[in-house]
């Protein structure tokens, strides 16, 4: 699939597959300064680069298990969507949940993006919904039947 890319920043870097098997594509941080998250803190980071995701498909913006897991950097939202009319530069908002401040530096790989088909429902109301086992059990039901 071809996906059109327009830098937005002059040291923007187009997003990159870390391995042949990779799902996620490298997302870069587009600052000209390291930037620094404190405990608790969310942070907008520029990508500085928009995109043109074909209509059917939604770009979906992950953590980076080396970031969430060694420093506690995580998408804020903990999975973005970018829809496929959205033409604006793409941010990453990060969290830091751990407990000392992190840092990001200009052109670290930041979160990850995955391309992926999309549905748009027809949400039809009803009086009555068709009967499971299962039925209304909610959190932690699964695998009580």
């Amino acid at each position: 699939m071809d996906i059109h890319i327009k830098k937005e920043r002059e040291n923007a870097v187009i997003p990159t597959y870390g391995s042949p098997g990779a799902a996620g594509a490298d997302i870069y941080a587009a600052t000209t300064e390291p930037v620094e998250i404190l405990p608790g803190e969310t942070v907008l980071v520029p990508s500085g680069v928009s995109m043109a995701i074909p209509e059917g498909f939604a770009g979906f913006v992950f953590a980076r298990s080396s970031l969430g897991t060694k420093r506690g950097i995580a998408p804020a939202n903990k999975v973005g969507v970018i829809d496929s009319d959205y033409r604006g530069e793409i941010f990453v908002s990060l969290h830091n949940h751990s407990r000392v401040s992190a840092t990001i530096e200009p052109g670290e790989r930041i979160a990850q993006l995955a391309v992926m088909p999309v549905i748009q429902a027809e949400f039809i109301e009803t009086d009555e919904l068709t009967e499971t086992t299962r039925g209304g059990g909610g959190f932690g039901s699964t695998g009580k039947f």
